[in-house]
C-alpha cells in the first residue's frame, strides 16, 4: 500500500468516525426530544382528568343531597266533616293540616306566625293525604300519623345548608322557624328518606316537588321518533352512496353536503324544524313528534358518514368472493357486505343517538322551553326534555334548584354512559375478525 492509499484510508475512517459521532449526538438529541413530548403528553393527560374529576366532583357534592328529601311527623285528624264521601276528591285537605300543626303549637296565634308555621309543610302533602284518603276511604273519622315533605327552605335548613349564624333578615328561615324545626328534631319527628318524588313526578314551581320522570318521559318519546326514522333512512343512504351509486357529479354534491351538514351548529335544524315543522305543516308545538323530526335532520348526517366508514372497512375481498360465486350485487351487500359492517352501523347510530339525547338548542325553538307540569302520554302531548329541564332549573334562583340541576345532570350523564356501553357492547357483540 502506497502513503497516498494510506491517507485516503485514513481519511476515509476519520471521516467515518465524525459521521458515527454526529449521528450518535443526534439521536442523543432525537431520544431525549422524544422523552420530553412523552412527558408533556402525560402531563397533559394528568390535567386533564384533574379537571375531569374536580368537575365531576362538582356536580356529585352538588347534586347527590337532591336524592333524599327531608320529612316530618304530623298527627292529621280526618274530620268526616271536612272529608264528605261524596267530594273527596276537591275537601279541604290544607285545612286539615293547618289543624294540626295549630294543635301541637297552641301558643302560635299571630296571623304572621301561623302562616310561618304553615309554610314549613311542603304543599305536597296535601296530596299525599288525598291520595292516602282515596285509597282507603274507611281512614275518614280517625287520626293518621304521617310523614310529610317539608318546605324547600326547611329541607335546606335540614340539610346543612343554612346557616344559622346569619342575621335573621338575610336568611329564609326565621328564628321562630329554627325553635320549631329544633323542636320536631329534638322529638324524633324529623327524618331523611330517600326523594322519591325526584324520579316519579314532573316539573314543578316548588323545588321539593318538582322530578324529571316528565322530561325523561319526553326525552324517550324524542328519541323513539329520532332512531324510527333517523337510522334505516341513513343506513339506506349510506348503503345506496357506498355500494350502488355512480360516480357523478351530482353524487360528489350529495356526498359534500351530508360533510357540510355534520358540522352545521345544531341551532340551525332549529331554525329549520320552526320554519318547516310548525310554520308551515302546522304541527304543535313543544310535541316529541317535532323534536324527534328536529333530531332526526341533525342525527341523520352522523349516521350515514358512520355507516360508511363501516362500509369501507369490509375488505374488497369478501366482495371479490361474494361475486365470484355467482352472487348478484344485491346479495353480496346484504348477505356478506352489511352483516359485517353491521357493528360499526350500529355504534355510529348510538353515537348519534348519544348526540341527540344531550341536545338543547334546536328544541328550544321549537317550544319545548315551555314549563309543563304534567308528565306526556304520546309523541304530541306538549313536553320536555331532561336537557331542557336542567336548562329551566338551571335559571332558578331557588337553593333547592341548584341541587335538583346538578342530580338530574348526573342521571344525564348515567343515562349517556349507558348509551355508549351498549355502543361497545353491540359492537363487540356482532364484530367479526377476518
Amino acid at each position: 500500500m502506497n502513503n497516498s492509499e494510506y491517507k485516503q484510508k485514513a481519511l476515509d475512517k476519520s471521516s467515518s468516525g465524525r459521521t458515527i459521532e454526529m449521528v450518535n449526538k443526534s439521536l442523543s438529541r432525537r431520544y431525549k426530544a422524544e422523552r420530553r413530548f412523552r412527558r408533556y403528553g402525560q402531563v397533559a393527560i394528568i390535567i386533564s382528568l384533574g379537571f375531569l374529576c374536580l368537575l365531576f366532583i362538582s356536580i356529585i357534592s352538588k347534586g347527590y343531597p337532591a336524592f333524599y328529601q327531608t320529612f316530618i311527623q304530623i298527627d292529621v285528624f280526618l274530620d268526616p266533616d271536612v272529608l264528605p264521601k261524596d267530594k273527596l276528591s276537591t275537601a279541604n285537605y290544607p285545612g286539615l293540616i293547618k289543624k294540626s300543626l295549630s294543635s301541637e303549637f297552641p301558643e302560635v296565634e299571630l296571623r304572621r306566625e301561623k302562616k310561618q308555621l304553615y309554610g314549613m309543610v311542603s304543599i305536597g302533602a296535601y296530596y299525599q293525604i288525598r291520595k292516602m284518603v282515596m285509597k282507603n276511604r274507611d281512614m275518614i273519622g280517625t287520626t293518621q300519623t304521617v310523614w310529610v315533605p317539608v318546605d324547600d327552605d326547611i329541607d335546606m335548613l335540614a340539610k346543612g345548608h343554612i346557616d344559622r349564624n346569619t342575621p335573621e333578615l338575610e336568611r329564609r328561615v326565621k328564628d321562630i322557624q329554627l325553635a320549631w324545626f329544633d323542636r320536631w328534631d329534638k322529638a324524633g319527628k324529623i327524618k331523611k328518606r330517600f326523594n322519591t318524588t325526584f324520579f316519579t313526578s314532573g316539573d314543578s314551581r316548588e323545588p321539593e316537588m318538582s322530578g324529571i320522570w316528565g322530561a325523561m318521559a319526553g326525552s324517550l318519546y324524542v328519541l323513539v321518533v329520532t332512531l324510527l326514522l333517523s337510522f334505516p333512512i341513513g343506513v339506506a343512504a349510506a348503503v345506496y352512496l357506498e355500494e350502488f351509486a355512480s360516480k357523478s357529479r351530482w353524487v360528489d354534491l350529495i356526498e359534500v353536503n351530508i360533510n357540510n351538514l355534520a358540522a352545521v351548529p345544531s341551532i340551525v335544524f332549529g331554525l329549520l324544524g320552526l320554519a318547516i315543522f310548525i310554520n308551515f305543516f302546522g304541527l304543535p308545538r313543544s310535541a316529541p313528534l317535532v323534536g324527534g323530526l328536529v333530531l332526526t335532520l341533525m342525527t341523520l348526517p352522523i349516521i350515514i358518514i358512520a355507516s360508511r366508514a363501516a362500509l369501507q372497512s369490509v375488505p374488497p375481498s369478501i366482495r371479490q368472493a361474494a361475486l365470484g360465486v355467482g352472487a348478484s350485487k344485491m346479495q353480496t351487500v346484504f348477505h356478506h357486505v352489511f352483516p359485517l359492517a353491521l357493528p360499526g352501523i350500529l355504534t355510529g347510530t348510538i353515537i348519534g343517538i348519544s348526540r341527540a339525547l344531550g341536545e338543547t338548542a334546536p328544541l328550544l325553538m321549537i317550544g319545548m322551553v315551555a314549563f309543563i307540569v304534567d308528565v306526556p302520554g304520546s309523541f304530541t302531548d306538549p313536553s320536555t326534555v331532561l336537557p331542557v329541564q336542567i336548562y329551566l332549573w338551571a335559571d332558578s334562583p331557588e337553593r333547592a334548584f341548584v341541587e335538583r340541576t346538578s342530580a338530574a345532570i348526573l342521571v344525564l350523564l348515567a343515562l349517556l354512559i349507558a348509551t355508549n356501553f351498549l355502543a361497545v357492547l353491540l359492537r363487540n357483540r356482532f364484530e367479526r375478525r377476518w
